[in-house]
């Protein structure tokens, strides 16, 4: 790992040439956007949650003199509409979307770049679609197993945190605490905004609380609507297993990817998809993956270390497919 003095930052901050909505199943519209070379080496990031729309600080993760960006925030946040809506929003209909959106776009092949949640996406699509991944990407990996959710949902992350999980746990009743996911979901489910919005504002707060190493992100409560989209979809996802076919499934199909390179940024204190995952992931890939370890990193994508190291991959991915 390169010392703070000498460590890549972002790459300046730069605007969408384009952006539009793209009408896809279920009624959704998928806000896109592309920034940086029109003709360059073409890369989708995907965002976290499942929920959390992308952020512009995404874009700068990519050389925009050699990287044709593209963004979109998933189906029911961000700018897609309908807001929060989980009809027909699963792992495989966004999997869908992002080759409707490779297909609208005139793209042969793209790297594919996703943390936390966007790793998982990255995965399922890229073992969906092999001869269209040029590259992957990675950082936080989350695999969504059974064992990743009791971590986070049940027992783990609240021994690290009891404070934070006090916090989430509290709007509970005894019985509801059997099943904290499952409580949550069923609350977030009603269709009244207003009514499940301190729900959603107190599961979206026990993530923010644990997201970074160095302080937490703001409370949830300033971004509600945001909130309510990270909640909803987020309880809906996990309490239908990602709708994998098996638990382990991405680990599974990992002989669909072998020949794919893998570039993977760990943070080693991230308590929200802690480094197992990630080690586990780096050797299925059997020599065809480099796992970097940020020592002073938790789970956020802005700490300069991850950002040092993801900035270095994109960078290397450019000079060698550029």
């Amino acid at each position: 790992m390169q010392n703070r003095e000498t460590r890549r930052g972002y790459y300046p901050p730069i605007e969408p040439h384009r952006h539009f909505y793209l009408p896809v199943s279920g009624g959704h519209e998928l806000y896109v956007e592309e920034c940086g070379q029109k003709d360059g080496l073409a890369v989708i990031a995907l965002h976290g949650g499942p929920g959390g729309g992308c952020s512009p600080l995404m874009r700068r993760f990519f050389d925009p003199a050699k990287y044709r960006i593209v963004l979109f925030d998933q189906r029911g946040c961000g700018r897609s509409k309908p807001h929060a809506s989980l009809d027909q929003n699963t792992t495989w209909d966004l999997v869908r979307d992002i080759e409707a959106i490779r297909e609208e776009l005139g793209i042969e092949k793209w790297v594919v770049f996703g943390g936390s949640w966007g790793s998982t996406l990255s995965l399922a699509y890229a073992q969906t679609h092999p001869d269209r991944t040029i590259a992957l990407v990675l950082r936080g990996i989350f695999l969504n197993t059974q064992a990743e959710l009791d971590w986070f949902y049940k027992d783990g992350a609240s021994r690290i945190f009891p404070d934070a999980w006090d916090k989430l746990v509290s709007r509970l009743g005894e019985a509801e605490r059997a099943d904290v996911l499952q409580s949550y979901h069923d609350r977030l489910m009603q269709d009244d905004v207003k009514a499940r919005r301190e729900d959603a504002v107190a599961w979206a707060d026990w993530e923010t609380s644990l997201i970074s190493f160095a302080s937490p992100e703001p409370p949830a409560g300033k971004h509600p609507q945001r909130a309510d989209a990270i909640a909803r979809i987020e309880t809906h996802y996990f309490v239908n297993k990602g709708f994998f076919e098996s638990d382990n499934q991405l680990l599974e199909n990992m002989d669909r990817i072998q020949h794919i390179p893998g570039y993977i940024a760990q943070g080693r204190y991230d308590v929200i998809t802690p480094p197992a995952c990630a080690w586990k992931l780096a050797n299925a890939w059997q020599g065809n993956a480099r796992l970097e370890f940020i020592p002073d990193a938790g789970h956020s994508a802005g700490e300069p270390g991850t950002v040092d190291a993801l900035v270095r991959f994109t960078d290397e991915v450019a000079k060698r497919y550029g």
